[in-house]
């Protein structure tokens, strides 16, 4: 892909992430998104076959320029299941005020479109996989409460830590970050950790 070529799919992303977030609650066509960026509809159509492909890369170039990456390298460095929950919080914790006006966007139109569903659906399915790995290793090291099987911890897990959760403590109620994490942690180490290793 040549520079100008890269300049222009950039261009594009940057445009449909603005307007997501500006027109949140309505849908977004590929002709607003060409007008936005100063160029045709078929123009962007080279770049992006379909408006599915579109979300979902916007969805990733947002993730990419705010370092999820790097953010989710913290994962590997626990050594423990308790760890990987406590960093799993901390590091979701700091990056839904990051990211939450494209979140917002992408759940108010998620039930009517399905190039905002996909792309939803491909964030979450990554966060339940962080999720699933946490149980998993809660469970390897005998710690998982025995009130839960796995799949159902994994669901709660997932559940407890969702936007709208985390929205209606600290948009609604006014937690802070640092309030959210800090009491995150403590609510679902005693949800999931067995009562005989948590340390109270």
């Amino acid at each position: 892909m040549s520079r100008k070529e890269t300049d222009t799919r950039t261009k594009i992303l940057k445009a449909t992430w603005q307007l997501m977030e500006q027109r949140l609650g309505k849908t977004i066509s590929m002709s607003d998104i060409a007008k936005a960026t100063g160029i045709s509809r078929q123009a962007v159509y080279l770049h992006f076959d379909s408006r599915t492909e579109l979300m979902i890369a916007t969805s990733n170039y947002v993730d990419e320029i705010k370092g999820l990456d790097q953010r989710l390298s913290k994962l590997k460095t626990a050594s423990t299941g308790i760890e990987l929950l406590e960093t799993c919080v901390e590091v979701w914790g700091n990056y839904i005020p990051e990211i939450y006006g494209l979140a917002k966007a992408l759940l108010a139109t998620r039930d009517t479109d399905e190039a905002t569903a996909a792309a939803w659906n491909s964030n979450m399915n990554c966060l339940r996989g962080i999720c699933k790995e946490t149980i998993e290793a809660l469970e390897r090291e005998g710690m998982l409460a025995p009130a839960w099987s796995t799949e159902e911890a994994v669901e709660m897990f997932w559940t407890m830590i969702s936007i709208n959760n985390w929205e209606q403590l600290t948009v609604e109620c006014g937690w802070t970050t640092t309030q959210y994490i800090e009491r995150m942690k403590r609510l679902l180490k005693r949800t999931f950790i067995s009562d005989s290793t948590i340390k109270k």
